[in-house]
């Protein structure tokens, strides 16, 4: 979203950079071999990084248009190329970013604390994928949170976890609350804040601290029966930042 709204207009270098500084404090740019950097005049492996101001020109000398959240999970890697290193890192991170019309891609990873390194692929044309439209990303993820509190109960968390709610209200404290450009619809911040809300509840159904409480066959259904809802999540979380790139492009949303 703060790489749509740079490459537009609608955002200066220093309100993309404050913007990054609530996920780290220092972000560090490198191109993942020898041949991209080359390529991208961008530093290899083993050389001192750029910043994130670096990979921002690099992203308009290429001819990026826009950006494009992807959030692979095993079983589904779409907007990936198959195979290499970039499906690779996307995989391990769980998130990735194209830049449109530039076949460009970085993958960010936590090295050290505050501190965020953000690798860049040339990997040529990637697959296209559409996201669903905003409307259909939020209904579906009302319907995820009804179905998330009926998992809930089903699963009689709160008999094996008596704090669990405790739990759910701390992770919503902790989430990162980022700035976002001036522009970015109130839907998809809506979107946006119900993903977390709904990711906060599903973290606490799915997570394995049962005292041993469910054998391995109610453990299995529980999985299955969240593996839908986090989809959602991830459905609505792409879903919502496209709406927001739309907006924060103009020439995107004249297409």
């Amino acid at each position: 979203m703060w790489a749509s709204a740079w490459l537009h207009g609608c955002a200066a270098p220093d309100a993309v950079i404050d913007g990054l500084h609530t996920w780290a404090g220092l972000h560090q740019v490198v191109a993942v071999d020898e041949a991209t950097a080359r390529q991208l005049e961008l530093p290899a492996p083993g050389e001192p990084p750029t910043s994130v101001v670096g990979l921002l020109a690099t992203a308009r000398r290429a001819g990026a248009d826009g950006g494009r959240l992807l959030l692979p999970v095993a079983g589904d890697v779409r907007g990936l190329p198959p195979g290499g290193p970039l499906a690779a890192a996307a995989l391990e991170c769980g998130e990735a970013t194209v830049f449109t019309e530039a076949d460009l891609a970085v993958v960010p990873r936590s090295v050290a604390e505050g501190v965020l390194s953000w690798t860049v692929f040339s990997p040529g044309p990637l697959p296209l994928i559409g996201e669903p439209a905003l409307s259909d990303a939020e209904h579906g993820l009302r319907g995820a949170v009804r179905q998330a509190a009926t998992t809930l109960v089903e699963l009689d968390v709160a008999r094996h976890r008596p704090g669990v709610r405790a739990e759910i209200a701390e992770a919503l404290e902790r989430r990162i609350r980022p700035p976002w450009p001036e522009g970015t619809p109130a839907r998809t911040l809506r979107v946006l804040e119900q993903a977390d809300e709904v990711e906060a509840i599903l973290r606490a159904a799915d997570t394995d601290n049962f005292s041993g409480a469910l054998s391995a066959s109610v453990a299995s259904a529980r999985s299955a029966a969240l593996r839908p809802l986090f989809t959602a999540v991830r459905e609505a979380r792409r879903s919502a930042v496209a709406e927001a790139v739309r907006a924060l492009t103009p020439r995107a949303g004249r297409r």
